[in-house]
């Protein structure tokens, strides 16, 4: 029985986050561990709903109000078993997630605080942690073999999953070291490595091979890939970014994408540690490295915030972070997007506390080149948008321009799905309008045994519903391999998040 009385008693409260001046001096994560005493405090908040809506909100199916009474109560061992029933990276998705399953809570009503589910999650996770990462057994070899091409969190779940239930599992990854984006394209101040590092090293005890520096499609065909296993997860992710190539001015050089930027950043600190030893080059040697520099991001979301922090970490001369759109109110606006769905509020991430400044509702007219063909300004000018029949128009509004002192930009607008790449000509597999890879209800795509999860099919999202796929893909694997009994599949190819219709 949960506390009736402890969104009363209590009100939302969250660790303080590291001071600026001591975090953007390394990369260490932004948010220290949290005390058992606040963590037991802010369960408390949660009321157990009769219809728990935070359910709805996670496609993983997380059973929130469960081990939040369990940290209540202090029954720790029985919250960690609760929380890795349905989710198996549950560190990843408590430092990486923007939580709609708090955007949904019951205490969310009506410009209410919902309870902090996330940073709960966390310090479950980090006690499992302390406690040991225990390999489970594993049953008896089921005698098939899957093929997982893809070590971000979709591919790592279904692996997991599928080794978990007696199939032998081999991870490819093209990168020199596992994880997907989350190696290198999630700064250590958001994720340090050594979480990846543990994971990975629990389900190597638990039997997942694991062969990294194997681009499938060239170094190993598909149809080797075939013929060595029973079949086949494509989790390759979405890492297609999206581009402006008719804006004047896109060909200069320090105009890039910006998960060119927060690769090579990564791959320093990966390298070096926590100090500034040496500049992030791109593979070719030319310098993305925003020391000293006068830095423009272009886009407002997550990846917009990451370039921001390793900017800041970068030691950047300043930093404008540049919006299409209008600056979203600070609250729910109930007409357009009325509770349980995720709301369009501001969000202010750790990194724009740091430092740079935000530019709303303009638009980049041209990237100004400063004579050697390199970039020295951006032009910019106020807009407005608007959606007509589909399409979204984007209209300058006369006498606005301006310019900003630019000597790095980055693109950090999105992404256009998976990449094209050998390996799906050789399956056969061909890409939709939206650069995804269509799956049947199934989880297969247009080829017998070959299936397909994560980002990879939906399009860049949530770290849950990679993970909530990943599961779900596994369950159809397994059934695909006929083996007795069925694994959890918390969602299927069609389901979409939680919306007003």
């Amino acid at each position: 029985m949960p506390d009736p009385n402890g969104f009363l008693r209590y009100n939302r409260r969250l660790p303080a986050r590291r001071p600026v001046p001591v975090r953007i001096s390394d990369w260490r994560e932004v948010y220290p561990p949290a005390g058992e005493e606040l963590i037991r405090e802010q369960a408390t908040r949660c009321m157990d709903c009769g219809i728990p809506f935070c359910h709805d909100g996670c496609p993983l199916g997380n059973r929130i109000p469960d081990w939040n009474d369990l940290v209540r109560t202090g029954n720790w061992d029985a919250a960690v078993e609760s929380l890795h029933a349905t989710n198996n990276f549950p560190e990843f998705t408590g430092r990486l997630c923007p939580a709609p399953c708090e955007a949904a809570c019951v205490l969310g009503i009506a410009g209410g605080e919902p309870v902090t589910i996330k940073q709960v999650e966390v310090e479950i996770a980090d006690a499992a942690v302390a406690r040991g990462l225990v390999p489970r057994p594993v049953p008896a070899p089921s005698g098939r073999s899957v093929a997982v091409v893809g070590s971000g969190p979709a591919g790592l779940a279904a692996a997991q999953q599928l080794v978990r239930a007696g199939h032998a599992v081999t991870v490819y990854e093209r990168d020199d070291a596992l994880g997907g984006l989350l190696r290198y394209g999630i700064p250590d101040f958001k994720l340090e490595k050594e979480h990846i590092d543990r994971r990975l090293a629990q389900l190597a005890a638990e039997g997942v091979r694991f062969r990294t520096g194997v681009n499938v499609g060239v170094d190993v065909t598909a149809e080797q890939l075939r013929a060595e296993h029973d079949a086949v997860l494509l989790a390759c992710g979405a890492l297609q970014g999206r581009d402006t190539p008719e804006t004047p001015g896109r060909q200069l050089r320090g105009v890039h994408q910006a998960m060119a930027h927060l690769v090579a950043a990564n791959r320093v600190v990966a390298a070096t540690g926590e100090g500034r030893p040496a500049l992030a080059v791109l593979p070719d040697g030319t310098p993305i490295d925003a020391a000293g520099k006068h830095v423009v991001i272009i886009g407002g979301g997550d990846t917009a915030a990451d370039c921001l922090g390793v900017a800041h970490r970068q030691g950047a001369a300043g930093v404008h972070q540049l919006d299409l759109y209008p600056q979203p109110p600070q609250a729910r606006d109930e007409a357009r997007d009325p509770w349980p769905t995720w709301p369009w509020i501001l969000r202010t991430y750790p990194a724009h506390e740091e430092g740079g400044e935000r530019v709303f509702a303009v638009a980049v007219q041209e990237f100004v080149d400063d004579g050697t063909g390199a970039v020295r300004a951006v032009r910019i000018a106020e807009v407005t948008v608007e959606k007509r029949d589909g399409r979204r128009i984007v209209t300058a509004l006369p006498g606005t321009q301006r310019e900003l002192p630019a000597d790095l930009v980055l693109l950090a607008i999105g992404f256009e799905g998976t990449e094209e790449q050998p390996l799906l000509a050789q399956l056969g597999v061909s890409r939709n309008a939206r650069g995804a890879v269509d799956a049947r209800p199934d989880w297969q795509t247009g080829a017998d045994g070959v299936f397909v999860a994560g980002d990879m099919h939906r399009g860049a999202s949530l770290i849950v519903w990679a993970i909530a796929e990943g599961r779900a893909a596994a369950a159809a694997i397994h059934a695909y391999l006929g083996a007795p009994g069925a694994l959890p599949a918390p969602v299927h190819p069609a389901t979409e998040p939680l919306a007003a219709r």
